[in-house]
């Protein structure tokens, strides 16, 4: 590992690519402790630490918007909306993409098309900020949290500043993931929501070195440390078993003789991948789940405030608590939401019958079936039944720190990293991450991380002399 590690940094070109990345994180992390003007840090530190322990809706919101701000919700910093907004318009002008002939028609034209489409991205994703940043500044100046001093809530020029700065802050990490994209290593936006996921793993730590005492029967005993340890090997195995899991199927070349020589005939495979919507499906699901949570046990507080009494008022109390983080109807509602967007992902994404058509105009078959409609059936019948064990696998992966949470009493903050959204994106981008360094290392006759020789003490084959 230490010789696979030091020819890394003996390249170069990929030694500066690495401290690149590297220095544009560090200032990202920077920003995070630039704090707007007029918040009341101590107010909002204390609300957003008492709701993201808990299971309610709010903690659930909190934690969910928090791993795409890069854990600077709570601290209302530059960086406050984080990279989401960006990943929001993105998400919906691939949607659009998708269902749209204009729009599709538009990004087939090749680099224009697509820098066009980037373009509108970017315009839309200025106008979620102006809109995300003005309800995250209501939201936290409310008299609930006070997260506001009360001599700026009234104060229109105060709101246009705080508005434009949320929007700046976004906008240049966007910018920042560009720039790592273009003279770094790896997927910017993604390197970016990684490493603040990364960030909350001290506060886990910390919270097992608080909580753990052998001698105290409500407290952490070495078997509990056992026992995550263990399952946090084991989650990440599987994480990673599911995001490289494939379906091979057989493609066969035509072949094509032209005077004495004949061409073609080579046989390969077309890799279908079990989880092909990633990460996608955890996301809708997670947050339409929100929604409900708020309204239920918000409604349910109101009529227990109220006196109500009687049947309604029952049915309301006992609906917010099985809306609730590890709950049978919570876990069970969620786990069919992500079965639910796993296809739609599917639908939008998967065009068998366009596959089908590029392998005939290769020139290329699957044995045993005809080219044309009776191939584009065929990978349409393949990918259903692989994406329902995608889906099963993601449903446990991300159902998984629920469950735990609830039956273990652990604290969430520890128990996100034994699944969950933000786990499969760290997986995923590390990953990504670990194949392009690889790719660079054997480009240059190095050995990579995958094992293998070092290619640089191969023997040469020499060419013919003259």
């Amino acid at each position: 590992m230490f010789r696979i590690i030091a020819n890394v940094f003996s390249i170069p070109e990929l030694r500066n690519k690495i401290l690149f990345t590297l220095g544009m994180l560090a200032v990202y992390r920077i920003g995070y402790w630039v704090t707007l003007p007029g918040i009341n840090t101590e107010a909002l530190t204390s609300y957003f630490s008492a709701a993201g322990g808990t299971s309610s809706a709010a903690g659930k919101a909190a934690a969910f918007v928090a791993m795409f701000a890069g854990g600077s919700l709570s601290q209302a910093t530059i960086f406050g909306l984080g990279i989401m907004p960006y990943i929001s318009a993105s998400i919906i002008f691939q949607i659009l993409t998708a269902v749209s002939p204009n729009l599709k028609k538009i990004q087939e034209e090749g680099p224009t098309g697509r820098q066009k489409i980037m373009e509108w991205t970017r315009y839309a994703t200025l106008a979620l900020c102006v809109f995300q940043g003005a309800g995250y500044l209501m939201f936290i100046s409310g008299s609930g949290i006070g997260g506001v001093d009360a001599q700026w809530v009234r104060n229109p020029i105060w709101w246009v500043t705080a508005i434009s700065m949320l929007t700046a802050g976004t906008m240049f990490l966007m910018w920042l993931g560009e720039q790592i994209d273009r003279h770094g290593i790896g997927n910017g936006v993604s390197l970016i929501i990684t490493a603040g996921i990364i960030t909350a793993m001290p506060s886990a730590f910390m919270w097992l070195f608080e909580n753990f005492n052998p001698g105290d029967p409500n407290k952490l005993d070495w078997m509990s440390i056992i026992l995550l340890a263990l399952g946090f090997v084991g989650v990440i195995m599987g994480a990673v078993l599911m995001t490289v899991a494939q379906r091979r199927i057989p493609v066969q070349q035509a072949k094509h003789t032209r005077g004495r020589r004949v061409f073609g005939g080579q046989r390969s495979y077309l890799p279908l991948r079990v989880n092909h919507s990633g990460v996608m499906p955890v996301i809708f699901a997670s947050s339409l789940m929100i929604f409900p949570q708020i309204a239920i046990q918000g409604l349910a507080e109101q009529m227990r405030a109220a006196g109500g009494t009687g049947w309604f008022t029952g049915s309301l109390a006992w609906l917010a608590g099985s809306l609730t983080n590890g709950q049978f109807l919570f876990v069970l509602l969620e786990a069919i939401l992500i079965f639910f967007f796993s296809y739609v992902w599917i639908t939008i994404q998967f065009n068998p019958e366009e596959m089908s058509k590029q392998l005939k105009e290769h020139g290329s078959f699957i044995p045993g079936l005809r080219p044309g409609p009776r191939t584009a059936e065929y990978l349409e019948a393949v990918m259903e039944r692989i994406t329902f064990v995608g889906a099963g696998m993601l449903v446990i992966i991300a159902l998984l720190p629920q469950v735990i949470a609830s039956s273990m009493r652990i604290d969430w903050s520890v128990a996100q990293f034994l699944g969950g959204t933000g786990l499969l994106i760290c997986v995923s981008v590390c990953l990504d991450l670990l194949q392009r360094i690889e790719a660079n290392l054997l480009m240059r006759n190095y050995a990579g991380f995958l094992g293998g020789d070092d290619a640089s003490n191969a023997p040469r084959i020499r060419g013919p002399r003259g």
